[in-house]
């Protein structure tokens, strides 16, 4: 039997690349969206012209409620894929109170809830992948958007807990931290920006959301199975340690 993986915020960039990825190596996709529907019913119908099974679901990560209704109806899943998130470029001093509430309920809480739904069946199916898409942001800190960097770094440490937890009942847990992605969520990247963040990237380019895609793949897979607590650099060379 295939196994199933719920990507969170996989209607678009990342998230879509690895729907797509894992759906071409026969996984059951669950596509979690919360406000494009659109995109993800669209990205479903492709998946099954291609004899590969998939369905989308709404889910709003800021609420226990909406993601507890999910995993009511989806069941137990073999991989959990923390992708979906939101960015505010912003300066420090003008981020609201709300601003951080709403990019840590989002980006952290969202995966912390979503873990805590899906490990019971993994524990029961002595085998799981929690797979945690984080940020450069959440390893060397943020300047336009502390909150964002913030969460992602938090969102580290949940995936080093959860490993340190679970790992002898069967479940791994990682993090991928991309560098700079090409995707919508980048996309306020502009002009001198853009150049100055290129001279920091030794490759000399921004990267690809397949690229990340081909490490979900990796993780999500019994080739993987001694890895766990771990965060998984993908960024050009632009964090160096």
């Amino acid at each position: 039997m295939n196994k199933t993986v719920f990507i969170t915020g996989g209607s678009q960039g990342i998230g879509k690349a690895i729907v797509e990825r894992l759906a071409n190596e026969n996984y059951y996709v669950i596509v979690g969206y919360k406000s494009n529907k659109k995109k993800a019913e669209a990205i479903v119908n492709k998946i099954k012209k291609s004899n590969s099974e998939a369905i989308a679901i709404y889910c709003d990560l800021s609420d226990r409620k909406s993601i507890k209704k999910v995993f009511n109806e989806i069941g137990n899943i073999d991989i959990l894929i923390n992708n979906a998130g939101i960015s505010q470029p912003k300066k420090f001093l003008d981020i609201s109170d709300k601003d951080w509430s709403k990019m840590l309920s989002v980006n952290l809480q969202g995966a912390f809830i979503c873990s805590q739904e899906a490990i019971p069946g993994m524990i029961k199916n002595k085998w799981g992948r929690i797979i945690n898409i984080a940020s450069i942001g959440g390893q060397w800190g943020g300047v336009n958007q502390v909150h964002y960097a913030s969460a992602k770094a938090g969102l580290i440490g949940l995936t080093m807990s959860l490993a340190r937890i679970y790992s002898g009942s069967g479940i791994t847990s990682n993090a991928i931290s991309p560098g700079i992605i090409t995707t919508e969520m980048t996309s306020w990247i502009k002009d001198n920006n853009k150049n100055s963040i290129l001279k920091d990237i030794p490759i000399g380019r921004f990267g690809f959301p397949n690229e990340i895609a081909e490490v979900v793949l990796f993780l999500a897979s019994n080739h993987s199975s001694y890895i766990t607590g771990q965060t998984i650099n993908v960024n050009g060379g632009m964090l160096r340690s």
